[in-house]
């Protein structure tokens, strides 16, 4: 369930959403508010994983509220001002609903939420322990316990913090890192694929982890630096 509220000083928008809203299975209404800092209130004592957002509001503007979030929800506007469109999506909001809408228009933006919402999620687990082949036998890698792949041609070595051998086996690193995905694992190379809770330096063009030194290719340089700046 997506826990959410929505934030309109016109109580007849107010009582449309919570309308829309409860018709919709995966959406659980938390509470309405005719105001932003009414919303404060609530987030302060609920989690909130969704804000439908009017933008004209008195006080404190929709915008300037979502400003004012340290690590806000998703949000979907609902305004009856189309101007704000760019600016809101500069703020990476996961729709904008022009008043009046449709529920189609309306459940449309909240698939849109609960797509993402599934995937932040799915983000947020990481990725799950696997087996490989080596020599006929599967052998099951725990993902938290990999430190870096090392590509060879159609071979990976798999380096593991509990073992100082590494596993072998008959693999492309491109099909690991469609595995293993950022943010928990960084490509760094062509050759290199980097758990990053086991990093513990990062240098002009080397990664350690201990001391282990991994390169980081010109090609490569930016998924560290994405890394470093999260």
């Amino acid at each position: 369930m997506i826990r959410c509220i929505a934030i309109d000083d016109e109580l007849l928008v107010r009582e449309l959403l919570e309308d829309n809203i409860r018709q919709i299975p995966f959406l659980q209404l938390i509470r309405t508010c005719k105001n932003a800092m009414e919303a404060i209130a609530v987030m302060q004592n609920e989690p909130v994983d969704l804000i439908f957002l009017d933008i004209q509001m008195p006080r404190l503007n929709g915008l300037q509220f979502l400003r004012s979030l340290p690590q806000p929800p998703m949000v979907i506007l609902v305004t009856a001002y189309e101007q704000y469109a760019m600016e809101g999506f500069e703020l990476q909001v996961v729709d904008y609903l022009l008043k009046p809408f449709s529920f189609e228009r309306f459940l449309k933006a909240c698939n849109h939420a609960h797509e993402l919402f599934h995937l932040r999620n799915k983000e947020r687990e990481g990725p799950q322990d696997f087996f490989v082949y080596v020599e006929y036998a599967q052998v099951k890698i725990e993902v938290a316990n990999i430190t870096y792949i090392e590509g060879l041609k159609d071979y990976i070595k798999i380096h593991l913090s509990s073992s100082g051998k590494p596993v072998l086996t008959r693999m492309t690193i491109k099909a690991m890192e469609e595995k293993l995905p950022p943010p928990a694992f960084i490509r760094t190379h062509k050759s290199f694929l980097v758990a990053a809770r086991k990093i513990t330096a990062v240098k002009r063009d080397l990664i350690l982890i201990g001391n282990q030194e991994i390169p980081v290719s010109e090609f490569y340089k930016e998924n560290v630096t994405r890394m470093l700046n999260i």
